[in-house]
């Protein structure tokens, strides 16, 4: 019964990623007027996620200074791993950004950590495990969006884009029934996965994300964007507020 749960609700969770279709209907014209506003959304999730969701949860589960070492860990991996995407895919792929693979694997990190998460909650109980799936998917809904403008921004193709956003959120399940077969170890792992996750976000929307959008400079679009951005961190303190 309690890994039916964790299949349903991860599985569910995976289909998120789908929010991001409407993005195929706009015309190209139109998506390049809102691609700031994405990237801005995208940008504000990724920090308040970090800051309001992953980085709290971990030191809830553990007070030891180790969290804020696999944080940093985190955040130098994303850094080395995007320099080596650059000097080993630029030169082959000259179309696509760096930014779109960190995003993808950062996401993966974070996807596989939540089906961690839930598939503790439900083994402590149905009632938890629904609670915390509700809480994934308030974040998961704005982020997904964000995902995808990350994407576009970085030169991927609008179905390709839909299509590894999707396989990635995929993680989710993966992560869920890992946390199933290993019920006991759980939570050592999501104490080194929640801060390596928070890492790759914050590496993620303070290098590549905020100095897109600072170079805008028309006022009237930079305050417009520094909204959406806002927009993007209270969505994800207002989730953590209904939770918790």
């Amino acid at each position: 019964m309690v890994l039916l749960w964790i299949i349903a609700s991860t599985l569910s969770i995976s289909l998120l990623a789908f929010v991001g279709f409407f993005t195929l209907y706009l015309k190209e014209k139109l998506l390049d007027e809102v691609i700031l506003a994405l990237i801005a959304l995208s940008a504000g999730t990724l920090m308040g996620s970090a800051f309001l969701h992953l980085i709290p949860e971990t030191m809830e589960m553990t007070s030891e200074a180790g969290v804020f070492l696999w944080l940093l860990f985190g955040y130098i991996f994303f850094f080395f791993l995007e320099k080596f995407l650059l000097w080993h895919h630029c030169h082959k792929v000259k179309h696509v950004h760096t930014v779109g693979y960190i995003n993808l694997i950062s996401d993966a990190v974070h996807n596989f950590a939540d089906g961690l998460i839930l598939a503790a909650s439900f083994v402590a109980s149905i009632s938890l495990g629904i609670v915390t799936s509700v809480a994934i998917a308030l974040h998961e809904v704005p982020q997904e969006i964000g995902d995808m403008g990350v994407l576009l921004y970085s030169g991927f193709k609008r179905k390709r884009g839909l299509t590894l956003n999707f396989f990635v959120a995929l993680t989710t399940v993966l992560g869920g029934l890992t946390g199933y077969l290993l019920a006991g170890y759980v939570e050592q792992f999501k104490t080194v996965l929640l801060p390596l996750a928070a890492g790759g976000f914050i590496y993620l929307s303070s290098s590549d994300l905020v100095p897109e959008i600072r170079k805008i400079e028309s006022v009237k679009k930079s305050v417009v964007v520094f909204l959406v951005f806002l927009a993007g961190i209270s969505v994800m303190w207002a989730a953590r507020l209904l939770v918790y």
